[in-house]
């Protein structure tokens, strides 16, 4: 069996928002962006990466997902309680100062974890946390 990694999903309470941070600050490249039924689903993916989309929704946008578990969704959105994506960089404090320049809320300034990576994160329009992390040289 061969897996491969094809789409995630980041919830978004402002496309226009999310598209310029993840597209304009991050540099991931546009790959779809529609409308549905009053809802909209943008699809980005990193240059390096063309076969992995990651996929800006609506909280929520699940079909079955009823009006109370709807109004849940987008108020752990809005407390930045939902979890986003890591991203890899072989640069981490370039990747910091670049992001950080964009205004973006810093969360954590570039530190080496005891786990092994030199990372940093931040949050998105939407209030994801997203870390950037490099491998540490042994």
């Amino acid at each position: 069996m061969n897996l491969k990694l094809s789409h995630c999903f980041i919830a978004v309470d402002d496309h226009d928002k999310a598209l310029a941070f993840y597209r304009d600050v991050l540099g991931l490249d546009v790959r779809n962006d529609v409308g549905f039924e009053g809802m909209r689903w943008v699809t980005l993916s990193p240059p390096s990466q063309p076969d992995v989309e990651i996929v800006l929704e609506p909280p929520g946008a699940d079909p079955n997902a009823s009006p109370a578990d709807k109004q849940v969704m987008a108020e752990l959105l809005a407390k930045g309680m939902l979890r986003a994506v890591i991203f890899a960089t072989d640069d981490c404090d370039a990747t910091f100062e670049h992001v950080r320049a964009s205004g973006a809320d810093v969360v954590q300034e570039p530190i080496d974890q005891p786990y092994g990576v030199r990372d940093c994160a931040f949050r998105d329009p939407a209030g994801n946390l997203l870390r950037f992390n490099q491998p540490r040289s042994q």
